[in-house]
């Protein structure tokens, strides 16, 4: 029996009227001629690209983390969220995963991206300032996406126009070579018409230095050392510019009442105000049936793996980091004991009772953003770039004596080892480690304790619905 999922990934097209940024409101299927017939619909079309991110990239948060060596996933039993459970201990295959989300909402993405870089030439009345504001985002929008493909999968068709129903069934997987030119591409011609800052009602949409990050970040994850400098000098234009300063207080990253913060580069947009809208994070990392000061009840999920926990107790970083189940049993606190209990949960993106809307559900409405990239990050990214590149060592040392002195360490040497170790710890928890491990090659080492297999867990395997009726072919060790 055939399969259409792919082409329901690639095809659907959801139109948004929208009050402000954060208001998406799908209405159906659209994909009428006469639609784009001004600017106010092209805007709606270019704000219904972004809801796919809303939709999956919390979750991905919490499964990338789980895969690591910095979680468990946890929650109530070892089925209780199985293709995430699999993603951690590495028994995923083309069937059961976390392949298929990611793979239909980033596709999504691409094909609204798609439609409206084909449409917005022929509308008439806009101002062309405008025009070009709206190709820039959608071209940002399309290279995460498709960065977000070849970071997962690295074997992805390349469809950079709109396809019909029958053409997505001729589609072929692309070079990852040829992918990552893409995106570089799209990035490239972005940048110089994305704003320098966006106002208030705009906060959440990419700015010049978000398209700078992601060149920089899409040049270091192709690994070739002879173009580590330029994804350095990507990195430097974000990061000495003057729209961004490492927050005093690390200990506000991540709070709901401090959004899009001077250290914030791009954040995935959420909502406490209606049903829907909300970040579903905090209530899967909430403790089990938990009563008690400081935080609300959830599922218990990613409960952070012993070693890890203590091999951070000396940092200054670790009370914003890991939650101490015994320091709150000390103050009266009752839980339950979830699956892979180890006593130690994620501090980042907890859900705090005083972050609860009382007006609405709060498994659904959890107000904080999910920060995808930010100013520490970039620092060190950098580098990472220039001592790769055989730069600037000085500038290096620069960068990660200013992580590091934000919580009032010491400097150390600027080594691969210790920037990478950095990483580990000033980015805990936030979905970078995985990925980290895989693109420096340390991942098979580390991980070895959860039954990662070097030469396939690296990349998922592209959904086995995906495949049917289709010249997709399989990733390697997963047929």
């Amino acid at each position: 029996m055939k399969k259409y999922i792919l082409a329901i990934s690639l095809l659907t097209l959801i139109f948004c009227s929208c009050d402000d940024f954060l208001d998406v409101k799908p209405k159906g299927i659209d994909l009428e001629s006469d639609y784009y017939s001004n600017t106010q619909e092209a805007y709606a079309g270019l704000i219904s690209i972004y809801q796919p991110l809303r939709d999956s990239w919390s979750l991905h948060t919490m499964g990338a983390t789980s895969a690591s060596d910095e979680c468990y996933l946890g929650g109530g039993g070892a089925a209780d969220w199985n293709h995430f459970q699999v993603w951690g201990n590495y028994t995923l295959d083309e069937s059961v995963g976390p392949q298929s989300s990611f793979w239909e909402k980033a596709y999504q993405g691409i094909y609204r991206a798609n439609v409206l870089l084909s449409k917005i030439d022929g509308i008439p009345g806009m101002v062309e300032k405008t025009r070009k504001e709206f190709i820039a985002e959608a071209k940002w929008l399309r290279a995460y996406y498709y960065f977000w493909l070849v970071r997962n999968f690295k074997n992805v068709p390349l469809i950079t126009s709109p396809l019909n129903a029958m053409e997505v069934y001729e589609v072929e997987q692309a070079k990852p070579e040829e992918v990552y030119a893409q995106i570089e591409k799209d990035l490239n011609e972005a940048i110089p018409d994305l704003p320098e800052t966006r106002p208030d009602e705009e906060k959440g949409r990419p700015t010049r230095g978000a398209g700078y990050a992601m060149l920089g970040k899409t040049i270091l994850y192709q690994n070739n050392n002879g173009r580590m400098l330029e994804a350095a000098d990507a990195f430097e234009k974000v990061n000495s510019s003057p729209h961004y300063a490492l927050l005093e207080d690390i200990g506000e990253m991540f709070s709901p009442y401090n959004k899009f913060h001077s250290e914030s580069i791009f954040e995935v947009t959420y909502k406490g105000e209606a049903t829907g809208f909300g970040n579903q994070l905090g209530d899967y990392l909430g403790i089990r049936d938990y009563i008690g000061p400081y935080y609300h009840n959830g599922y218990g999920f990613n409960p952070v793996i012993v070693e890890f926990a203590e091999s951070m107790k000396d940092d200054p970083r670790y009370p914003y980091t890991i939650i101490d189940v015994t320091e709150l049993e000390a103050e009266g606190a009752t839980y339950s004991k979830g699956y892979m209990h180890t006593g130690y949960f994620t501090a980042k993106y907890a859900p705090k009772v005083e972050y609860i809307n009382p007006s609405y559900p709060a498994a659904t409405n959890w107000e904080s953003n999910v920060i995808e990239i930010r100013l520490a990050d970039t620092y060190l990214m950098e580098a990472e770039a220039i001592v790769r590149g055989g730069g600037d060592v000085s500038k290096a040392q620069f960068y990660l004596d200013k992580v590091r002195a934000r919580v009032g360490l010491k400097s150390i040497p600027a080594t691969l080892e210790n920037i990478y170790e950095e990483r580990r710890l000033e980015l805990a928890m936030e979905g970078h480690r995985w990925y980290d491990l895989v693109r420096t090659g340390r991942a098979a080492k580390v991980l070895a304790f959860r039954g990662f297999k070097e030469g396939v867990h690296e990349i998922l395997p592209i959904p086995i619905s995906d495949m049917n009726s289709t010249k997709l072919v399989q990733n390697p060790g997963y047929n």
